[in-house]
């Protein structure tokens, strides 16, 4: 696509150019395997001397169209689709990462990506160092270590909605010859392109807003193509020496910017497979013809909503970066300036049983595990998703005993907030 046709254009029209006859629609290659005249053919591709579809758990046209079009719209050179957002946190870190590496992060991060990296990587013997999304560069740079691969961070957090400093964080990282990875998901290319501000590579749940309607998960990385990882050799040996599992290739030298795309999908897709379905891929690019509309929608309801909370005297606090005060509302009006998106937090005076009143009364607001699709939804996680923990654990995982998370959807918004207005009126009685 022309890269300066807008943003709405490309939504609708990037990753798939029809030609006289075909179908103006993505196809569904709805197989596993595709059939070549002869062996050589067949050759090539195994040896990654040609392009083109063998098995769909390395490439399929159906997926590779829809990757196309959201590296189109996030700036980047490339992208690879994967079966969750989980799968693209990991496959975008641990594509650099090994046994022995350190990871960088935000604490500001979605709890899944918090236990990835805190959890289940360090059983893999990577080590990762949290960090407050505002630590000062001096606290970053001493938290980087001989041994640090990358820096992480997220565009808009879930659930707090803290926005990330991206360019602050880009020049730590590039100080210190390492990569940013960002994940974007809140935000959506739409509201913000961190590529813009520096990050390096961009990752998102495909199963929010970029879907937009709870119909299929998953996940895509996006690269920039502007980092050099053969100038960061020492840093980076999977890019930069032969990887004798296939035939003693060098990334970098064989696909020079592609490099980190190029292993990710002939090294760690081939082994772990973490594929998105065509059909998924299929739905995924209905949703994200509608994206521009959509998030507009999204972040009016949502500011709204987070006015007309913040007004009520039954509401302890609200906290959403658009609104003028709130601790992330300078950086929201750098990065966001079109709008945040339509995910706030807040907290009822009260206790915990009016706060499950409250939402036990809500009839447009859905009670519901998802975020950041059509529909407007509501969590409580210390009633829900977290439970098992007292308010005191739960303080100490960054989540206050009262936050619910309310996710704005693009119904009509004096429905929405007539709906919110009788659940409150609910817990005066």
């Amino acid at each position: 696509m022309n890269k300066k046709q807008g943003i709405g254009t490309r939504c609708v029209q990037a990753g798939w150019q029809p030609k006289n006859g075909e179908p103006r629609q993505v196809p569904i290659y709805q197989s596993t395997t595709f059939k070549y005249d002869d062996s050589d053919k067949m050759g090539a591709l195994f040896d990654l001397k040609a392009d083109g579809y063998f098995y769909t758990r390395l490439a399929n046209p159906t997926n590779d169209a829809v990757a196309k079009k959201i590296a189109d719209l996030e700036g980047g050179i490339g992208a690879v689709l994967t079966s969750s957002g989980q799968a693209a946190s990991f496959f975008s870190v641990f594509n650099i990462c090994e046994t022995g590496s350190h990871i960088v992060a935000s604490n500001a991060i979605y709890g899944g990506t918090y236990n990835l990296f805190g959890v289940t990587m360090k059983k893999m013997g990577i080590d990762c160092t949290f960090l407050a999304p505002d630590a000062s560069d001096a606290e970053i740079a001493a938290a980087i270590r001989p041994e640090t691969r990358v820096l992480f961070g997220e565009t808009i957090s879930n659930p707090g909605g803290v926005v990330f400093d991206i360019e602050r964080w880009a020049n730590v990282a590039h100080a210190h010859g390492l990569p940013l990875i960002v994940d974007n998901t809140f935000a959506t290319p739409v509201n913000c392109r961190p590529f813009e501000w520096g990050a390096d590579i961009v990752i998102h749940s495909t199963t929010k807003y970029m879907d937009g309607h709870a119909t299929q998960v998953g996940g895509v990385v996006v690269d920039s193509g502007r980092f050099d990882w053969k100038a960061q050799a020492d840093k980076f040996p999977g890019l930069c020496t032969p990887d004798e599992s296939y035939h003693g290739l060098v990334y970098v030298d064989a696909f020079g910017q592609k490099a980190y795309l190029t292993k990710m999908v002939s090294q760690l897709m081939r082994d772990l497979g973490s594929i998105p379905a065509p059909q998924n891929c299929f739905l995924l690019n209905i949703g994200l013809e509608s994206l521009h509309v959509r998030m507009k929608r999204h972040c009016e309801n949502a500011q709204a909503v987070a006015e007309f909370l913040q007004k009520d005297p039954r509401v302890a606090w609200v906290q959403y970066a658009g609104l003028p005060g709130d601790a992330s509302y300078g950086l929201a009006q750098k990065y966001l300036p079109n709008g945040v998106c339509g995910v706030l937090c807040f907290g009822l005076k009260g206790t915990r049983e009016q706060t499950i009143r409250f939402m036990d009364a809500l009839r447009v607001v859905q009670i519901a595990t998802h975020v950041a699709d059509a529909h407007s939804c509501i969590l409580h996680p210390a009633s829900h998703t977290h439970r098992q923990l007292s308010d005191e654990q739960l303080r100490e995982a960054g989540i206050a005993p009262d936050l619910m998370r309310l996710s704005v959807g693009i119904e009509d918004l004096s429905d929405i907030l007539a709906d919110l207005q009788q659940a409150l009126d609910s817990i005066d009685n």
